[in-house]
């Protein structure tokens, strides 16, 4: 056959078609996908570019566009000098450390006990993750109710233990980040369960039982082994349990705003209040990039740490 096409002279060959009907199902293909494409491109990149340019301007929201001054650094160098940005960073750091790695060892212990321990293993599964799929605002509101000073069940119940001055929760700076940590990682306690016990249904019995033979206990097989085959699991829950300490918003919004005097202000209510309170827009765009540089470091060294592990 290939003799034969080399015996044709080129010009008696038929042409080759350019709308072949690969490339008409791709095109197609393409043409479904054009509105998301472009709609992703004008609400991501764009807003992206956007928010890059106004954070080095000044800009009234309610002044229109036209309104918009280029400033240069000046909103970073505000943004380094103001308390409550520094206060709201710190914040931050103590609220990532309260929900991200004591409740990833909680979920860890309690995965492990259902999943090898624990009769009704489903029962315990939903009862866990029905938090997680509740409104945060309706949460929060029942938290409030248990948290309250003088008439919620937890201090009533700390002053039947004898405690004459049990704390004030979320109206005392000293406690409300803390109450505010404590609700949301009860929140997100039964997400973490179900990934562990998913990642738990991965390791072989047969691990277990050679190192029974070997006479490990309880203990022993569970740090020899649970852990370390869970270490991807882990890695995971980490890097999206970090990320999302960062962005926590709307508990804190509802219950404290941000106070009693700042004390569970975050960096993302900072970037609420100067856009949509304040209406200082170029401001919050700047304070929206420390966020953005702050997690993107937070996700490089954890990705270098995981590899290089």
């Amino acid at each position: 056959m290939e003799s034969i096409k080399q015996s044709v002279p080129k010009s008696q060959r038929e042409p080759r078609k350019f709308w072949t009907p690969q490339k008409k199902e791709a095109l197609t293909g393409w043409l479904f996908l054009a509105p998301e494409i472009i709609g992703m491109l004008f609400l991501n990149v764009f807003a992206l570019g956007f928010s890059l340019y106004l954070s080095f301007s000044d800009w009234d929201l309610l002044s229109g566009v036209e309104g918009i001054k280029f400033t240069g650094l000046d909103n970073y160098i505000q943004m380094f000098q103001d308390p409550t940005i520094i206060q709201a960073l710190k914040n931050n750091v103590i609220y990532m450390i309260l929900t991200v790695p004591i409740p990833i060892a909680i979920a860890l212990v309690l995965a492990t006990l259902i999943h090898n321990s624990v009769f009704f293993k489903d029962y315990f599964k939903v009862a866990f993750f029905i938090p997680y799929i509740s409104s945060i605002i309706a949460i929060a509101a029942v938290w409030s109710a248990l948290f309250h000073p003088s008439l919620g069940p937890i201090n009533q119940f700390l002053m039947d233990l004898g405690l004459s001055n049990p704390p004030k929760w979320l109206v005392d700076p000293k406690t409300s980040l803390l109450s505010i940590a404590i609700i949301s990682s009860w929140a997100a306690l039964g997400y973490t369960i179900i990934i562990y016990m998913a990642g738990l249904t991965n390791i072989s019995n047969e691990i277990y039982e050679a190192a029974e033979i070997d006479g490990a206990g309880v203990m022993k097989k569970f740090f020899a082994i649970t852990v370390p085959m869970l270490r991807p699991t882990t890695f995971f829950l980490l890097i999206t349990m970090l990320i999302g300490s960062f962005k926590v918003f709307d508990v804190i919004a509802f219950l404290t705003e941000g106070g009693p005097n700042n004390s569970s202000t975050v960096l993302v209510f900072r970037i609420y209040e100067e856009g949509f309170k304040y209406y200082n827009m170029g401001y919050a765009s700047a304070i929206s990039w420390l966020l953005f540089a702050i997690i993107g470091v937070i996700t490089a060294v954890t990705w270098k740490f995981r590899n290089e592990e």
